[in-house]
């Protein structure tokens, strides 16, 4: 019952630290009238050793770190806009009759790039220790990147924290990527547009050759200049349930996390 119960409570976002699961164990134990040691009653918990054999006992448990979730993405993420969702996917599938190659995810991603130092040994009774870096404050660089169901992708876009784009900030970036500037390195309604224009020229996709692009509700993607221009070149916006993309989103899911880890293990 312990098990289930501490499973229910991850899975609505309410999960339990050791600590907290060892001193519901402790009232548990008490409200079962079951005997318990007397260190459980002297500390008001159970022991760490009761902890690592009731893992041991129960396989489905482990020790996570949890990714910190909003009240609005755990309220908005329910069945009834999940099967939503995958209805109008449905529909507009059957509609449009494309394959794996025409189904496509875009999504973009903030990378820094000043990462934070690694401890150093350094001379013990120093306060203020420093390590070499590029600057002091990094700056947010918007990577703007699509991938489709057979593992094919667009060549990535940058959106650098510039007033002037000059052709050299993307000299040593993958083959046949581009980008754009905005002062806070945000994608923004003229840069998503011309994402779409270097989504088209990679994908060529057109009326006869349409194509669903799954993508968040985000502002910078539902400007009228973007849904005309897809319009013109068959492409079908489908955007996740607001609140949502962090469970929907197949970039999110499976794409940007190793890039998030890789960067760190760069630190």
């Amino acid at each position: 019952m312990l098990q289930q119960y501490l499973m229910k409570a991850s899975d609505i976002y309410f999960g339990l630290s050791p600590k907290e699961v060892k001193r519901f164990a402790y009232t548990y134990a008490v409200a079962c009238k079951i005997n318990i040691p007397k260190s459980w009653t002297e500390h008001e918990m159970a022991g760490s050793d009761w902890f690592s054999a009731f893992l041991k006992r129960h396989p489905k448990l482990s020790i996570r770190s949890p990714q910190a979730t909003s009240i609005s993405h755990a309220i908005s993420f329910n069945e009834l806009n999940v099967d939503l969702f995958f209805e109008n996917l449905c529909e507009v599938l059957n509609r449009l009759n494309v394959g794996p190659a025409d189904i496509w995810n875009v999504d973009e991603t903030g990378v820094t790039t000043v990462q934070k130092p690694n401890k150093t040994v350094a001379r013990r009774g120093f306060f203020q220790i420093g390590r070499m870096t590029s600057s002091e404050r990094g700056s947010l660089v918007t990577m703007a990147f699509a991938v489709n169901a057979t593992e094919n992708s667009v060549p990535p876009y940058f959106i650098f924290p510039r007033k002037k784009y000059h052709a050299h900030f993307v000299r040593d970036g993958p083959f046949g990527c581009d980008g754009d500037v905005h002062p806070s390195g945000w994608m923004t309604e003229s840069s998503f547009l011309k994402y779409m224009k270097h989504f088209v020229c990679n994908v060529k996709c057109s009326k006869e050759n349409p194509c669903l692009v799954l993508i968040d509700n985000h502002n910078s993607h539902l400007s009228s200049d973007v849904l005309d221009y897809c319009k013109n070149y068959g492409i079908t916006l489908l955007s996740f349930p607001l609140h949502c993309s962090h469970r929907l989103q197949p970039l999110d899911r499976s794409v940007f996390v190793p890039l998030k880890i890789h960067q760190l293990s760069l630190q």
